[in-house]
């Protein structure tokens, strides 16, 4: 069977294709009905009827895959130049977003290789060369990608450096909280919107400051410390040096060992207090993360499912109940170290057994 312009197929998905239209030869042989068949090789009942259509014209050698009709008009050394173009960003070539569409593709391979697509071609030319259409990931304007890479490695060199010690690699980060919830998806009737009646007054928030604790050989584990806003126009309503100091005395208290933390460049975190704190002790050691590089960070996947799990939807009615829904997700995640090493494994990084 001939596929236009290689059909959006890529060579693996042909040969699985012919292989279903020869198991579907042999069980025609045997008489058996399309209905049948369909629903044992998992196709449409109007595929089987053409498939045997064509075994009854040709017999089983006309069902077996003869590549496309005709060449792609695309030869692979052009696409190869066609992805350079691409991932130079849709700005490059005139565009102020970044979105990649199929009609700016379409445009680019007019002005790049003086060829007519469709819109429907330039998709399977697309999906033919291992390209999808993806939701992207966002990045800071002002990160440096090179000094990211340089301090994935240091973040490394740090695990290495505290497995040989014995101490526990710990990082750290904090998050606000609002009577607002996260939207999360729900089901409803086709073609109308929910609703989720939330308070329009979301003044009132909880700021908790995390750490996630690793060391080889040892359980990870979860510590935490919630700061309520008092609601006062001259109130603090974000941690002191002095919350994190006496939240890092705690988790030293409570892990038992020293401790090597990572965390970001906030301006507390290099508060002259805090810094004095820390040269006075001989068992805490602080490394900073690149700058805006949230992604190096495992606290990160902590907010990420108690947003998406135990905050989304949710009509908080006073801040007690946001106060009991926090406590609840990040008691549940302390029990489960495995959601708090998985956290670890999305940045990447190991921690390697000295």
């Amino acid at each position: 069977m001939r596929y236009p312009q290689g059909g959006g197929l890529t060579a693996e998905r042909q040969q699985f294709r012919e292989e279903l239209r020869l198991r579907a030869a042999e069980r025609f042989a045997r008489g058996e009905p399309n209905s049948l068949i369909a629903q044992d090789l998992r196709v449409s009942v109007r595929s089987v009827q053409r498939w045997r259509q064509t075994w009854n014209e040709g017999g089983p050698r006309a069902l077996r895959s003869q590549g496309p009709a005709s060449l792609p008009r695309l030869s692979e050394k052009q696409f190869t130049q066609l992805e350079a173009e691409l991932v130079k960003g849709p700005a490059a070539h005139g565009w102020e977003d970044q979105r990649w569409t199929l009609n700016r593709v379409k445009t680019v391979i007019g002005r790049r290789f003086h060829l007519t697509y469709t819109i429907q071609g330039v998709r399977k030319l697309l999906v033919r060369n291992g390209w999808s259409c993806q939701v992207p990931a966002r990045r800071a304007m002002e990160r440096n990608d090179d000094a990211v890479r340089v301090g994935q490695g240091g973040v490394a060199l740090r695990g290495r450096l505290a497995a040989a010690r014995g101490a526990w690699l710990i990082f750290e980060d904090e998050a606000g909280f609002s009577m607002t919830p996260p939207q999360a998806r729900t089901w409803s009737h086709r073609g109308r919107t929910p609703v989720v009646r939330v308070r329009g007054r979301s003044r009132r928030r909880i700021s908790i400051a995390a750490l996630t604790c690793y060391k080889p050989g040892h359980r990870s584990r979860l510590i935490y410390r919630p700061r309520r806003d008092d609601g006062r126009r001259d109130g603090r309503k974000s941690f002191s040096w002095r919350d994190y100091r006496d939240l890092l005395i705690a988790a030293h208290q409570q892990l038992g060992g020293p401790l090597v933390l990572v965390w970001d460049n906030l301006n507390v975190h290099k508060a002259a207090g805090l810094r004095e704190f820390a040269e006075a002790r001989n068992w805490l050691t602080i490394y900073y993360l690149p700058p805006y590089a949230p992604d190096l960070n495992p606290v990160e996947g902590i907010w990420s499912l108690l947003r998406r799990g135990w905050l989304s939807n949710v009509a908080f009615s006073t801040p007690e109940h946001l106060d009991q829904r926090i406590r609840r997700g990040l008691r549940h995640i302390q029990y489960r170290s495995h959601l708090i090493d998985g956290c670890l494994t999305e940045t990447g990084l190991t921690i390697q057994p000295a």
